[in-house]
């Protein structure tokens, strides 16, 4: 009998055409929404393989729906949604992606420093409502960038892609990472390497782009926004709980900093209420990979493990391979 697949959200359609190749396919065709854990059990339930995205949480609920579930196959790059632990106690093999989303991730944040410090939202929403007040009216005078100095927290592969980006406009950059760079690739980045304390005090935009965990969870909190110039924004698109959100909501209040440009949230989907209601603030929906071509991408490398597994091959992209040693 041929394999059954649940896909919790559409994909690429060319991904999908192979993979009906193999499998039986049902897709949850609300792209609109996370999908609600309920249905996610119910679809579980009525297939062997699971295709999950970023946003979905495969717990140990979901994973008990179906004791034949023969894969969780996502389309993130680190399974902070799964319980890896209970799918590996259960001999079930989770596939990830490998880390393709770099330039997609860079663009978006380089984008929100721009929208932030430029007020472009707030301009698209003026001109909507009808109003124009004049090319050289300072009603809506935003931050200059070019020159400026910019903090990347964090100097791995997204961060390095962010300093690219600064250096065509002209700023100065620092960072700050548990490893400094070897000075030949600082110097070809034309960076800084620096402490986390020095970089927050000089940065006129602070970049986020640390992994999540337990020393860089709420690395961002009051004390850390106290050093920063009231001037300067914060940017985040690594993972939301880097940045302690109320705390991130009462300096914003305070005047303690000019405006944020968050991708990424704390509680995702939730999103901490004031910030809903600032000006300086823009937010966009965890949209770091959302580019056609890389999302086709992705999907053809969730595919292609999922094509593995149906062919009882071990998949090239497992995060549990010991399960293969445990039988499966």
């Amino acid at each position: 009998m041929r394999p059954k697949v649940f896909v919790t959200q559409p994909i690429a359609e060319s991904a999908l055409v192979r993979l009906r190749e193999i499998a039986d396919v049902e897709i949850n065709q609300d792209s609109s929404r996370i999908l609600a854990k309920p249905k996610l059990i119910q679809g579980v339930a009525r297939n062997d393989i699971l295709l999950s995205l970023l946003h979905d949480k495969v717990d140990r609920d979901v994973l008990a729906a179906n004791p034949n579930l023969k894969a969780v196959t996502s389309m993130t790059i680190t399974p902070d949604g799964i319980d890896v632990a209970e799918a590996t106690a259960r001999k079930i093999p989770v596939t990830n992606i490998p880390a393709v989303v770099t330039d997609a991730t860079a663009d978006i944040a380089f984008g929100l420093l721009l929208a932030v410090a430029r007020r472009l939202v707030e301009g698209d929403k003026l001109v909507r409502a009808g109003a124009f007040p004049g090319s050289q009216s300072n009603h809506l005078a935003g931050t200059g960038v070019t020159g400026k100095t910019l903090g990347l927290v964090g100097g791995g592969r997204i961060g390095q892609a962010m300093a690219r980006r600064a250096a065509g406009f002209g700023m100065r950059i620092l960072y700050t990472d548990p490893r400094r760079m070897p000075e030949s690739e600082e110097q070809k980045l034309g960076v800084i390497y620096t402490d986390l304390d020095r970089l927050l005090g000089e940065s006129d935009f602070v970049s986020m782009h640390a992994a999540l965990n337990n020393e860089t969870r709420h690395m961002m909190s009051t004390r850390q926004f106290a050093l920063m110039k009231r001037t300067a924004y914060i940017i985040n698109t690594s993972r939301g709980p880097v940045i302690d959100e109320p705390a991130l909501a009462r300096a914003l209040e305070e005047g303690r900093i000019a405006g944020a440009g968050l991708d990424v949230y704390e509680n995702e989907p939730k999103i901490e209420s004031a910030l809903l209601k600032m000006d300086n603030v823009v937010l966009t929906p965890h949209l770091g990979s959302a580019v056609f071509e890389l999302r086709e991408s992705m999907a053809h490398i969730v595919v292609d493990n999922i094509h593995a597994i149906v062919e009882g091959r071990r998949p090239p992209n497992c995060i549990n391979m010991e399960v293969f040693a445990l039988g499966t």
